[in-house]
Parts: C-alpha cells; structure tokens; sequence
C-alpha cells in the first residue's frame, strides 16, 4: 500500500492548502519544499527538523496540513501528531514513512489522517496533502 490517498486530484477554487513539513533529514524538507512550490493551490508556510519543532509551528503557523516524518530523534512523529491533533483538531495530519510498519498504526491512532511512503512516486506525496485537505465524505 503506498497511502492510504487514493482518490483523485481535484481543484476546488478554494484558498490555498497551508502545509508544515516536518522531517529530521534537510534534504529532504528542501526537496519537498521545492517540489510543493511548484504545486498550485499549496503554500508551504513552515519547515520543521523534529516534533517539538513541529508542534511549535503547529502553534504558530496553523497549517491545514502537516506533512510528518515518523522517525525522527527527541519527540518523533507519532508524539508529535499526538500533540498537534489534540491542540489543533482541524489540521490534518499525513505520515511520511520510509517503511509500511507498525508505527504507522500508532500514528493513525495518534490522530493522523493517513500516510504516504518516502519512495513513492511525488505525485502520490502531492495527493496525499491535496487530499488530507478535502478528506472524501
């Protein structure tokens, strides 16, 4: 399974879906963040390295949509969602994982709304915050 995301992209006129990527690795955040630059209709509005930084941004920045490594040192993904969902139950919560696992469970529990692989192809990362945002009903 490579997300649990699998309706198709649609435009909806609305405002701009606010994302927070949150990843230990820095390539990583800039490379998503230059991919999702070139994605219309989603503003990157923050980056963070953990999910203490993570959960401050959330603060912060109010995102839509939280794109959120799993493994990460200090508080790790499945923490963080936990912390962010319960404070901000409105943001949507997707797990970047590099491994379809056990702790992907924990984090659904946690409050994430799905989940998408590192070595997918990018356009399943694309869907899977278009789609956390405009959840099918």
């Amino acid at each position: 399974m490579l997300s649990t995301f699998d309706r198709p992209c649609t435009g909806t006129g609305a405002r701009s879906t606010r994302l927070l990527i949150v990843d230990d690795h820095v390539v990583v955040r800039e490379g998503l963040t230059q991919m999702f630059a070139a994605v219309s209709g989603i503003e990157v509005v923050g980056v963070a390295a953990d999910g203490r930084q993570a959960v401050s941004q959330a603060d912060q920045l109010r995102p839509d949509v939280v794109l959120m490594d799993i493994e990460m040192p200090d508080v790790d993904g499945v923490e963080a969602t936990r912390r962010i969902t319960a404070t901000h139950p409105a943001a949507r919560v997707v797990i970047l994982t590099a491994s379809d696992d056990h702790r992907i469970q924990d984090a659904l529990r946690a409050g994430a709304a799905g989940y998408v692989l590192k070595d997918g192809d990018p356009g399943q990362v694309v869907r899977a915050v278009q789609d956390a945002r405009t959840p099918a009903t």
